[in-house]
């Protein structure tokens, strides 16, 4: 399966911006799918994950409250709404995929997940 992200971009601090990942390929698959983010020096940092039901969610610590993370599984694409910015949310975000048997899976480590976007870059200034 590949994945194609977009949606970053700069923002003010408090402002807001909604995340896509597209998946094509193999999508009659069942996709766990996860955000992570990453900054210069530092591992690739859970954000969210969501599971192929949607009926499942999982928050990073640091977003808890401000993202939200949703699946259109018609359009095989998932969303990153990301609310209440901060200038620590500066990173460039990457979705994952990875392929699960039961409805109600999803996954918080990057090992975790076989298939990566490109990663699409969101700064917020302070």
């Amino acid at each position: 399966v590949q994945l194609q992200a977009s949606g970053g971009g700069l923002v003010q601090a408090g402002g807001s911006l909604r995340l896509s990942c597209a998946a094509s390929g193999r999508t009659f698959s069942m996709y766990a799918m996860g955000w992570f983010r990453q900054t210069p020096g530092k591992e690739r940092e859970f954000v969210a994950a969501i599971s192929w039901s949607g009926d499942s969610t999982k928050y990073g610590d640091s977003v808890k409250g401000r993202f939200t993370i949703s699946r259109d599984n018609a359009k095989n694409t998932v969303y990153l709404q990301m609310n209440s910015l901060k200038a620590e949310d500066t990173a460039v975000y990457y979705c994952a995929a990875e392929e699960v048997y039961r409805g109600s899976y999803y996954y918080t480590v990057p090992d975790e997940y076989k298939y990566w976007g490109q990663g699409t870059q969101v700064t917020v200034s302070s």
